[in-house]
């Protein structure tokens, strides 16, 4: 088969929105492929924003303690390939068809016997069976959605990082952060260690008793480890981190805002957990880790003149971390949001978030079905914005064009930007049309 062959057989089992909870399917095709999860120590990702950068800084670290990497994430922003790296690459088109080629009759037995394997699923298998054939030192596995019936969670991190939870996926994972926090607690196993990142109080308390029931060991951030200090840089930050064996000084980061600094303590304590002893890591080692971080649609910045940023934010919590880090690290005196969305957010939410931050904003949709469509979302942005701040665009690169125009009309282009953002679709479509360079 040829690649495009394979992305589209696998599209044909379903839209990754379609879940159905349960692993039974899933834990059928580990067996017939001999468990391939359990050949390596996993270190498990799940919470409601930042899991993706989380994911590659832990990646980063790890690789450059010379061990190889497996990482599996999830959306991907322009090939499906980017889901499943080792040593920090994609799978090549052509490795991506054999790991395919290899799992393909499995998938068959499983379909004729418990019903079709859906679209995650069939990645997350080939995600094991890929960095078992590798065969990696290490998997970081970032949670599709949840925790608890996610695909993923048919391995036993060794150690869990749960990231800030926040409201997000209610229709599938609950009401309420309590509710979703224990969804999102049963990727923590007895014995492990779990990493957790400041939550709110209702989440937290759900986590800390989940870890008590099964025996977890327990690293909070506030607590046993930190971000000690914090300044603007130029290009990203500098950090002072309080791990969980040593406190690390002049650490840079090549990404931007407080939430980005937090990502990073976590995957700073959850390389130390993996590692034997109680001394810290070499200094040197985190330092140039770090400096080598990327997360591509995270407030990254595609073009200059004017300055032009995609970021990947669909939720209210992901939305406040931008206005946040856009006031802190850029100080545009005029911005201009290019905004597409799923029908399904809480887009009111995120609009109203973004508001006070953005001088006007075009409206648009993105490539996917879920999309919003353009009346829609001009009519629920002219309630929060105003009829006279609002655009209309019905492709997004008309929009873009329209928002770098209202830009260099403004005729203070030195301190103008333009920020697309709304879904990790939108992202993903932007990079494209703007060629920023895949990773």
């Amino acid at each position: 088969m040829e690649y495009l062959g394979v992305e589209k057989a696998i599209l044909r089992r379903g839209v990754e929105w379609d879940i159905d909870p349960t692993l039974d399917r899933i834990n059928i095709l580990m067996d017939l492929l001999g468990q391939p999860q359990r050949s390596y120590p996993v270190v498990h990702i799940t919470g409601t924003n930042g899991k993706s950068s989380t994911a590659r800084m832990v990646d980063t670290l790890l690789r450059e303690r010379n061990l190889r990497v497996g990482r599996f994430t999830s959306p991907h922003l322009t090939s499906m390939r980017e889901r499943i790296t080792v040593d920090g690459k994609p799978l090549s088109e052509e490795r991506f068809v054999q790991v395919y080629e290899d799992v393909q009759p499995y998938l068959e037995l499983v379909d004729k016997q418990q019903g079709r394997l859906s679209f995650f699923e069939t990645l997350t298998a080939m995600a094991y069976a890929a960095f078992a054939d590798a065969p990696v030192d290490v998997a970081v596995i970032e949670v599709g959605m949840g925790g608890t019936w996610d695909s993923t969670n048919v391995a036993d991190g060794t150690v869990a990082v749960v990231t800030p939870i926040s409201l997000d996926h209610m229709s599938y994972l609950g009401p309420d952060v309590e509710t979703i926090a224990r969804e999102k607690a049963g990727i923590i196993k007895p014995g492990a260690t779990a990493v957790l990142a400041q939550q709110p109080l209702a989440a937290a308390e759900v986590l800390m008793r989940r870890a008590a029931e099964i025996g977890a060991t327990v690293a909070r951030e506030g607590l046993e480890f930190g971000v000690v200090q914090r300044e603007v840089a130029m290009g990203g930050q500098m950090l002072r981190l309080q791990g969980l064996k040593g406190v690390y000084d002049e650490v840079f980061l090549p990404l931007y805002g407080n939430h980005q600094a937090g990502n990073a303590v976590c995957a700073l304590a959850a390389v130390e957990t993996l590692t034997a002893g109680d001394d810290p890591l070499d200094a040197d080692l985190v330092r140039n880790a770090f400096a080598q971080v990327s997360s591509p649609g995270r407030l990254e910045v595609v073009r200059r003149g004017p300055t032009v940023l995609v970021d990947a934010a669909h939720n209210p919590g992901a939305a406040q971390s931008v206005v946040e880090t856009l006031e802190e690290s850029f100080g545009f005196d005029r911005l201009i949001g290019v905004v597409a969305v799923m029908a399904d957010k809480d887009v009111a939410g995120v609009l109203e978030l973004l508001e006070p931050v953005m001088a006007e904003i075009v409206v648009t949709r993105n490539s996917s079905p879920r999309s919003m469509e353009v009346d829609d979302l001009v009519s629920l942005a002219e309630d929060i914005f105003g009829a006279e701040r609002v655009h209309a665009a019905a492709r997004l690169d008309d929009a873009i064009d329209l928002a770098i125009g209202l830009t260099e009309d403004a005729g203070e282009f030195s301190g103008s930007g333009v920020l697309i953002t709304g879904s990790v679709v939108t992202a993903g479509d932007a990079r494209t049309l703007l060629r920023a360079e895949a990773e």
